[in-house]
């Protein structure tokens, strides 16, 4: 009997995962938020759409699914957005349907969480600390030199991290988070170059996974402004395997069965070892999976619903390319920027969003990547940027 798949997003994002699923032949169901009912949605790969008014009233999410499962089978559970994974475990655990629970869930979503299994796991991390007990926080600031962050436990990409020179500035910031103090933690800081590992998960391990390094880590993007890029990394570079090697470790250690990952790693100035950063199970974003696409052939957002079909039966990646990629993406001034006078062949992707403005290109060469993206990233700041400021939470 075909798959029925219920796709959770509170985030537009993830058509080609619905498309791909109704091609394979499964019955695919969407729960949105009303708020997000109105984006061009996949629909004619949708059996039916559904919204509800936002995913945090757990109580009010159940009953609703409740009420779709009155009528309807579903077998599997996706969460096609960072922020809807716990949310999807929670309602597995509650509907016994197979996959991750909210355990396993909390490693690819809670930094503290991350943190503590790494650290079981003997992968190399920076120091931290969780906003829990004081006299734990007074010994970490005693022991590691500043600066030091505070980062939200369960928040995206740089959102709401505060970085601290100071003693006085952590516990100000502590008493200022008040009974909130708990969802965050003291992380010291380490600078460094800032890589992402995007990776495809089949039975527990590790099939597809390419190395891609930030122009700028994400922290000074968010906070100070500037214009967003990401590359593929020489293939043939020492770190490549490395990262490959310890991304394996997190994932198949962290428990991934099944699916997609975006992982971050730090490689430090300070003594040229890489850190584990953060993980999670879905397919990271700002145009990152059709850089990889660019680059190696391989959709991960398509990939990643044939995997979920294919759970227990054989499955192989489509052919690889060779090629190599980048992503330039900012806050734009104009609502709608004119992008016609960026006309080099090696484009293939034009973001559309309002406010923003995205390239995608391609190569035979990392080289013509990174001559591309050095004039672009110029002129995007100088003709089209905008910056907003730093907002402690990421808002849909």
């Amino acid at each position: 009997m075909p798959l029925t798949i219920l796709c959770l997003a509170s985030y537009y994002k993830g058509n080609r995962f619905l498309e791909r699923l109704k091609a394979e032949g499964a019955t695919v169901y969407l729960l949105t938020v009303e708020k997000k009912l109105h984006e061009p949605w996949a629909r004619h790969s949708c059996d039916e759409v559904f919204a509800v008014n936002n995913f945090t009233d757990r109580r009010a999410l159940i009953n609703a699914v409740a009420y779709m499962l009155r009528s309807r089978r579903i077998d599997r559970i996706v969460a096609l957005d960072d922020f809807d994974v716990e949310v999807a475990a929670f309602l597995r655990e509650h509907f016994r349907l197979p996959g991750h629970g909210e355990s396993t869930a909390r490693f690819f979503r809670d930094k503290l969480a991350m943190r503590d299994k790494a650290a079981e796991l003997g992968i190399r991390i920076p120091r931290f600390a969780g906003l829990i007990h004081h006299d734990a926080v007074r010994r970490f600031l005693a022991d590691v030199p500043g600066p030091w962050l505070i980062k939200p436990r369960g928040e995206a990409s740089a959102a709401g991290i505060r970085k601290l020179h100071n003693a006085d500035g952590v516990w100000k910031r502590i008493d200022e988070l008040g009974d909130d103090a708990s969802f965050a933690l003291l992380e010291e800081m380490v600078p460094g170059d800032l890589y992402h590992v995007d990776s495809l998960v089949d039975d527990g391990r590790v099939i597809f996974a390419e190395v891609n390094a930030y122009w700028r880590p994400l922290l000074d993007v968010y906070q100070g402004g500037g214009v967003y890029a990401t590359r593929t990394v020489a293939r043939n570079k020492p770190e490549v395997a490395e990262l490959r090697r310890v991304n394996a470790e997190v994932l198949e250690g962290f428990g991934l069965e099944q699916g997609a990952s975006h992982t971050e790693f730090m490689k430090a100035h300070r003594d040229g070892q890489m850190y584990f950063i953060e993980t999670s199970s879905r397919v990271g974003g700002s145009n990152t999976a059709e850089m990889v696409e660019a680059a190696t052939g391989v959709n991960l957002w398509s990939e990643w619903a044939k995997l979920e079909l294919d759970r227990g039966r054989s499955y192989s990646l489509p052919p690889l390319q060779d090629r190599y990629a980048g992503v330039v993406v900012s806050l734009s001034r104009y609502k709608t920027p004119d992008t016609s006078g960026f006309n080099d062949p090696e484009i293939v992707f034009r973001m559309e969003m309002a406010q923003h403005i995205g390239l995608v290109v391609a190569a035979d060469t990392p080289e013509r990547v990174e001559e591309l993206l050095t004039s672009y990233i110029e002129r995007i700041g100088r003709d089209f940027g905008a910056v907003l400021p730093a907002a402690d939470s990421v808002a849909h």
